[in-house]
Parts: C-alpha cells; structure tokens; sequence
C-alpha cells in the first residue's frame, strides 16, 4: 500500500521554498464527486493520483475491485472492473503513478502460490500491458496478509519489490527486486539478516533515487519501553548484502525511531522522542544524520524541549513536565539546503474503564508489530492503515473508545540538526468509534506547508486550513469557499495530485465520495 508519508515524498523533497517569499493563499473551488452505489464506509480505496489528464482511484468492495476515473470537476468518466486481470481475490494492491501511465502492483493467491504482478494502465484506467509476473512464493496456508511490500524513490524511478521470510526467527532471508520505471528488472538480491533477539524490529522501509535501501533495526525488550540496540542497515542497489552501521544513543531511552531520506544531499536522517529515564516524560528531540558518501555520521544532535516550547504544544494550564508525553512524529520534511522540517501531533485514545498510556497504546506502536507472529511479516504504519483494513470504524465498540488528535507541533532545522524556529497549531479533535475524520494533511503550494483538518463548529464538522510560512508564522486562512456541510473530510487519507489541487476522501451520509481542492 502506498502509505501517507511515502505518498508525499516526491513534493518534500522540493520544500526549498524558504526562498520565496510567502503569499497570501485560500481555497478557490472544491469540486466534489457524486455517491456511487457500491460505495460506502467500508470500501478500500487507493487515490491514485493524477493520469493523462484524468483522476484515478482504486476501489475494492469485497471481491470487486474497480477504477473510477474522474474529470478535472471529479465528474465521473467511467467506472473500469479490473476482474479480467487474474480473476482471484487480491491480497494488496500498490500502485506507482506516473503523467501518462500507473504501474498497479498486485498480489494474490492460487492454491498454495502467492503471484505478485504488474499491469501498466492508462488515465482511462484501461489496462495497456499485458500482467508482468514479478515474483512468486510457496505458501503452505492461506495469506491474508500481504508477503510482497512495494516502495518507490522520490523522483519515482527506483522501484523496489521485496518481501521477508522469518521462519527461523534467528535469520530473516530478504528477497528484493529493483526495477526502473518501465518496470525493467535491474536486480534481483537475496539476503539474510541475523535477529539476535526475539524483540528486534523494523522501521519503515525507505529507497533513494539511487536504488540504495535502507531501514532502522533496534531492540524493543518484552514488556519494555524504551529502545536499545539502535541500527541504520543499508543495502546499495548493486551489492547483494547489507550493512550494518551501529547508532550509539548513550543513556537517552528513545520511542519510535522515524528515518527519512534525503536525496538532494544523499543522507540519512534518523529522529526519535527521547526520556532520561524509563516510563519517564518526554524530555526533547534526538536525531543523527548519516552521510551515504562517506558511510560515517555526520551530525548527532538533541534538543531538550524549552519551557516555551512546552507552553504551546499543550498550552498554558498543562503539566509542562507531560506536555509532550502524548506527542508523536507524524512528518519528516528535507529542503534542498540539507535543512528540515519534522512535523508532531498529540495523539491519544480513552475508554471507560481503561487508561491509555504511551507505551501501551497499540494504535501508534511501532510500525514491524510482532514480526515474530507471522511467517511473512506483514507491513504496518500507524498512520496508514492496512490496505484491507482502512478505517477504524467500530473498532473497540465494546469499550467506548474515544480517539484524539490535539496540536501539532513543527520544528524546523537548518544541515546541521539545528533548531532554527518552532510554532504550534492548536486544535481539538476527537471522536467515538473511529479515528477516519480526525489528525490532518500536509502538503506544500505557494511558498507554504498548508495544514488541513477538521473541527467542529455548532456541532458541524469544517474542514480548516492554516499554512506555515518558512520562517515559521502561522497563518490561519477563512473558511474554505464551497464547503458541503453534508459532507465530512477525512483530511489525513488524502493525497496531493498536483502543484495546487490535493484529493480528500469524504463521507456523505452513508457513502464513500471524494473532493478536489484546488488552491
């Protein structure tokens, strides 16, 4: 699946507008889609994104799985079964995008093999290649988790295909297929990976604009909270091995570790929330950054959140000592001049009769979750559900689970890891049952990182925008023109289709639609 953040990447990568000047800026048309019959709350859907001219979205509804292809107006062009392509029930499905044409990666199963596949379609959502056969694997059961995991490169040329085997716990075999944007095999590598102990886990899987791989391996101790053994494992698209660079964090006890790579200056940056102590309080920020040329660190960098800083993530009447226990890394931004913006939101659920806490909280845990669970380890990010499991509707009913997303917080930092500026927006989200209509989207148009998200005015849901200038003010901007107080955003699903048009899922009533918000 393609997740939020690697959804993004390509328009991080040209956050350099520190350079312009920021301009005013609000919404000037949303255009929104008309209901279609078989879709509802419970379709899976993928934005594809924009193809020859036209929007395109993946649907599956149980064993249907269609394109809608929409007008520049999201008027609907036509609606494309993909049920002549390997009539199984698919597991997953990816897709990578292109101006004129989208791979659509799929995989599934027949008897006891599991085929990943390829098939080049067009901005009609027609099918103008043959299905490619990548892989194959041996199954003794039935998967329904996907075994093949899809990323691509920023600039969206390095395609990489890899999949895991743990069944000896103590040895996981790697298998990657690097292809090029034409889907021509580049490499095919097989790897073995030692896992000392039965708590080692994964970050999210990253490639460069080069084909290199790279990921984050650290230790979670059983019952524990804080990360030792920290590790950024690298893999040049032409060797068939890893390397293995040990991160010393001395006595800080790091959360979730977040890597981001950043390609315009070919270096690795790997970030976490730190404690001094055990179940303790979030005290600040650590971040190293690793140089691919050199394979050494560059900069080692942590910044203990201020008073000040404390005031404005959870405001003036908050315990400033838990103001940021709550907190969690949702972005990771690179600007051409090797700076950066790191985006956080506070995040939390409640429940009758249940306290949440960081650490036991399983919504945000760490994204390789139990690798040792499964036979193939299935691929997971708290802020970008499963592909079959989109939404959290219903999800702990039995509980009353309440979710919320309150401020985000954004620092920004110049090559070195230093802080230069760091701003707050306050809000309150929160919601029974489901998490779909709150949290928030990034993206970047006219000189600004634009912040989209709900609140709810007189009992109504109004999708809000406020933009944060390069030099870190933020600007709150009127009400969206043409907003359908029938409808509710679901803002942290949607994705950017262009220099200055983003795509929101919605919900209208009971069904699934979808808005085009053009700036």
């Amino acid at each position: 699946m393609i997740t939020n953040i690697r959804s993004y990447a390509s328009f991080w990568v040209g956050f350099f507008v520190i350079l312009l000047a920021p301009a005013a800026l609000q919404a000037q048309k949303i255009s929104y889609s008309e209901p279609e019959r078989d879709d509802n709350r419970r379709t899976n859907f993928e934005i594809i994104g924009r193809v020859g001219g036209n929007f395109l979205i993946f649907k599956n509804n149980r064993n249907n799985n269609d394109i809608s292809v929409y007008d520049n107006n999201m008027k609907l062009i036509d609606r494309v079964p993909q049920t002549d392509i390997d009539n199984e029930n698919w597991i997953n499905v990816d897709f990578v995008n292109y101006p004129d044409y989208a791979w659509m990666i799929y995989q599934f199963q027949k008897k006891n093999i599991v085929y990943c596949k390829a098939v080049k379609v067009d901005g009609r959502g027609k099918r103008i290649s043959e299905p490619v056969e990548l892989d194959t694997t041996k199954i003794g059961f039935s998967a329904n988790n996907k075994i093949y995991t899809t990323i691509f490169s920023d600039d969206k040329k390095q395609i990489l295909v890899f999949k895991i085997n743990n069944r000896n716990p103590d040895n996981f075999v790697f298998t990657t297929l690097l292809y090029d944007n034409q889907l021509a095999l580049k490499s095919r590598h097989r790897m073995t990976l030692p896992m000392q102990e039965k708590n080692d886990y994964f970050t999210d899987f990253l490639v460069d604009n080069d084909g290199d791989m790279f990921f984050g391996k650290f230790i979670r101790r059983s019952g524990s909270d804080f990360v030792t053994d920290v590790s950024i494992v690298a893999k040049k698209s032409d060797e068939e091995a890893f390397r293995v660079y040990p991160v010393k964090t001395d006595d800080r006890v790091l959360d979730e570790i977040k890597v981001k790579i950043d390609n315009n200056n070919k270096r690795v940056l790997m970030t976490a929330l730190y404690y001094k102590q055990r179940r303790g309080n979030i005290e600040g920020l650590y971040t190293k950054i690793w140089d691919k040329a050199t394979q050494t660190l560059l900069v080692e960098k942590d910044l203990a959140f201020s008073d000040e800083m404390r005031r404005a993530a959870k405001g003036p009447d908050a315990n400033f000592k838990m103001a940021f226990d709550d907190y969690f890394i949702t972005n990771i931004i690179t600007r051409k001049d090797g700076g950066y913006i790191l985006i956080s939101e506070s995040a939390y659920t409640t429940s009758r009769g249940n306290t949440w806490d960081r650490w036991g909280n399983r919504f945000y845990n760490n994204p390789w979750a139990s690798p040792l669970d499964y036979y193939w380890s299935p691929y997971y990010s708290p802020y970008s559900s499963f592909y079959w499991d989109r939404w959290n509707f219903g999800r702990n009913s039995n509980q009353g689970t309440q979710y919320h997303a309150e401020n985000i917080f954004v620092f920004s930092f110049n090559q070195q890891g230093e802080l230069e500026w760091s701003n707050a927006i306050p809000k309150n989200q929160y919601d029974d049952e489901t998490d779909a209509m709150i949290s928030h989207f990034v993206f970047i148009t006219g000189g600004e990182l634009q912040v989209l998200f709900n609140l709810y005015e007189r009992r109504t849901l109004i999708l809000n925008n406020q933009g944060i200038t390069p030099d870190g003010k933020i600007n709150r901007y009127p009400t969206l023109k043409n907003l359908d107080r029938e409808v509710d955003f679901m803002p942290r699903f949607g994705k950017q289709v262009s220099a200055r048009s983003v795509i929101i899922p919605c919900l209208y009533r009971n069904s699934l639609t979808f808005s085009k918000v053009d700036f």
